[in-house]
């Protein structure tokens, strides 16, 4: 049986991992000191429409060198990415492979300059949170996983098998660089229009900002075009149906971070498409005013806080 290593038990991490321990897989959850308490008292708690209930976790808060583990899935935040590579080293043997189900492209770049060859592109699609007394919920039935060779190579049955379980929706795909790109762009611009403007897709609409939404997603779609990853016409589509939806009370995640006051993926999602769009002298105003705007919003916050 494959040994899963799920790194983080938040919503994401939570929910696949309560699906493949209900499928009787082998996991073992990395997690902080407060979460790995939780998990040892009460459990995984799992709520969705079709399941609810309590799974027994194994959850450790570091690893020493022993049996690697056959599968990696990284969902975790990119803001502790980097500090997690060296905690997460000792479970990386010469066949494991790693699935970072993380927005953006850089977390791919850190992970295979770490342990090249063996990491695996991944992109989940879930709509889910960690409640207030740490139950994982999955609102909608809606959960996705596609995972591939970033370089066409494929992916081993084993990871396949472990994978396809009752309540994940598996795709394997061929071409999984070029929807990471495609997803990222959709993310981002999705983020430039919230932040910027400070409001969800319905009310930045009602407000006249149309042109500069399309303008966004232009941007954006032209620097993966650039990059050599063009977004697909279905893609771009589905980025028009959602980012210019009349009335839509749809918002980017780096929005909401920013609302309420957690740490925001900005240079990740962000940042690091704007230095590639640089790198490539592709113009991108819109993007780089919302890089700026981040950090001026987290300069101010400090004030405003003591004034209130």
């Amino acid at each position: 049986m494959t040994r899963t290593l799920i790194v983080g038990a938040g919503a994401t991490g939570g929910a696949l991992g309560a699906r493949l321990i209900a499928a009787e897989q082998d996991v073992t959850f990395l997690v902080r000191e407060r979460r790995a308490a939780q998990l040892a008292a009460d459990g995984l708690r799992f709520r969705a429409p079709d399941v609810d209930g309590v799974h027994m976790a194994r959850a450790v808060t570091a690893l020493e060198r022993a049996d690697p583990f056959d599968l990696v899935i990284v969902a975790v935040k990119a803001l502790v990415l980097e500090a997690i590579v060296s905690t997460v080293a000792p479970a990386i043997g010469p066949e494991t492979r790693i699935v970072p189900l993380l927005n953006g492209m850089a977390h791919i770049d850190l992970l295979e300059r770490a342990f090249p060859g063996q990491v695996l592109g991944g992109i989940v699609k879930i709509i889910a949170a960690l409640d207030e007394d740490a139950t994982v919920v999955q609102m909608t039935p809606l959960c996705n996983v596609t995972v591939g060779g970033l370089l066409g190579e494929a992916v081993p049955v084993d990871i396949r098998r472990t994978l396809d379980v009752d309540g994940i929706a598996l795709e394997v795909v061929d071409d999984i660089a070029s929807r990471l790109w495609e997803k990222w762009a959709f993310i981002a611009a999705a983020g430039v229009i919230t932040c910027l403007f400070r409001g969800t897709i319905g009310d930045i609409l009602a407000a006249g900002g149309e042109a500069q939404i399309l303008q966004a997603i232009a941007e954006c779609e032209q620097i993966a075009e650039a990059a050599g990853h063009p977004v697909s016409a279905a893609g771009h589509a589905q980025s028009l149906g959602l980012l210019t939806e009349s009335g839509s009370a749809f918002t980017s995640s780096l929005y909401r971070d920013l609302q309420h006051g957690d740490p925001v993926e900005a240079e990740h999602i962000i940042g690091d498409l704007a230095a590639r769009a640089a790198a490539l002298e592709t113009p991108a105003p819109l993007l780089d005013a919302a890089l700026l705007q981040l950090p001026t919003h987290h300069q101010a916050a400090p004030r405003q806080q003591r004034r209130g």
